[in-house]
């Protein structure tokens, strides 16, 4: 039989959980990590688009500019451009902004990037017998892209995207180091203020923040792998 002194070995840790409201604290943390992704990812869909379109022009100084902004984005580190927002603004332009505001600048910057290459792929893998077919067919440039480029492009989009959602949540992670009190910093706190009567609160904290983060990123995940499929057989 499993002694008494094992059961409370391994669930000590995670009566802290409980203690006052440490776990409302840990999804008010969630609740903040999920609204800046979610901000974040809206104005990644949107400018990707537009930066995605922008990297498929002929002309050669626009497409170096989009490469050269895409490379910067992939090479520099998200911390390193997480704290140029937080404090290099402040000191190079006096511009003050909040922990929250430069982590949402900085993971849309990125997040457009990773977008606009997906939309640029996306774009130049439609076969160009498609724009020849709507010419023939008596549409408009315009007419050829919102009725047969557009869809064909969302429909490829829709499970990469997701993928890349998921990285960005994950991402957000980062915002602790600019003093966001996010679910990562609650936890934090917790197991700060609890490190004397609860030493191995960590266990119990951050196993739940790994089930969180797994509540909100699997379900997308396997959203994804299910469209992937249904692609490929039809």
């Amino acid at each position: 039989m499993v002694s008494s002194a094992f059961l409370d070995a391994v669930f000590q840790p995670f009566s802290v959980l409980f203690k006052g409201k440490n776990f409302i604290r840990l999804l008010g943390g969630l609740g903040v990590t999920a609204r800046i992704a979610a901000i974040s990812v809206v104005l990644s869909i949107f400018f990707g688009f537009m930066f995605g379109a922008a990297m498929t022009v002929r002309f050669r100084p626009i497409k170096f500019l989009c490469r050269l902004y895409l490379e910067f984005m992939r090479i520099m580190p998200q911390m390193v451009l997480l704290f140029l927002a937080y404090f290099g603004l402040t000191y190079a332009f006096g511009i003050s902004i909040s922990g929250e505001a430069a982590s949402v600048l900085v993971f849309t910057l990125w997040g457009t990037a990773e977008m606009g290459d997906l939309v640029r792929g996306a774009l130049q893998s439609i076969p160009l017998h498609q724009y020849e077919s709507g010419r023939a067919g008596g549409l408009t440039e315009n007419q050829i892209f919102r009725f047969i480029i557009i869809p064909q492009t969302v429909r490829q989009l829709v499970p990469l995207s997701m993928n890349l959602i998921t990285r960005m949540i994950k991402t957000t992670s980062l915002a602790v180091f600019a003093g966001v009190t996010e679910v990562v910093k609650t936890g934090q706190q917790i197991i700060e203020s609890n490190r004397i009567s609860v030493p191995s609160a960590a266990i119990a904290v951050y196993s739940t923040i790994f089930f969180m983060y797994f509540a909100v990123c699997w379900p997308l995940s396997f959203i994804a792998g299910k469209i992937e499929k249904r692609q490929r057989k039809s």
